[in-house]
């Protein structure tokens, strides 16, 4: 799993925090941040350049020539949909904990109000003596 990660020397791809891609010129810049071991002030980073693949096109239907365009290189596409499935995973489960702890909250709630509510119908009984 992570072929891709792996070739480009990642042995570890779940240690992968988050990513940022840009464009210079006619590279693409990939920077691989991973996550921050205990009492290390900055997280490690890698960083890949991909030269942009370019094509030839037609320029429209109207036979009015061709036309040369730059695209994201296939291997840097594939890399990232790789790092999007380690990324995604991750914000799922943050997403899953934040609800887990929204339904707890809520129960938290209703527990508080529902005992409030008993109280209130002991206190009723006790001073109706």
């Amino acid at each position: 799993m992570y072929d891709n990660l792996k070739g480009l020397g990642i042995n570890n791809p779940d240690d992968v925090d988050r990513y940022n891609l840009r464009q210079e010129a006619n590279n693409d810049i990939l920077k691989i941040y991973f996550r921050k071991d205990k009492g290390e002030f900055f997280a490690k980073s890698v960083k890949f350049k991909y030269p942009r693949q370019r094509k030839t096109i037609a320029a429209d239907n109207a036979g009015q020539g061709y036309k040369e365009i730059n695209e994201i290189s296939p291997n840097l596409r594939y890399v990232i949909d790789e790092l999007d499935q380690i990324c995604q995973r991750e914000q799922i489960e943050v997403d899953l904990k934040r609800k887990i702890l929204d339904d707890l909250r809520h129960l938290e709630s209703v527990v508080a109000n529902k005992i409030t509510e008993i109280e209130s119908d002991l206190e009723k009984l006790t001073s109706g003596r």
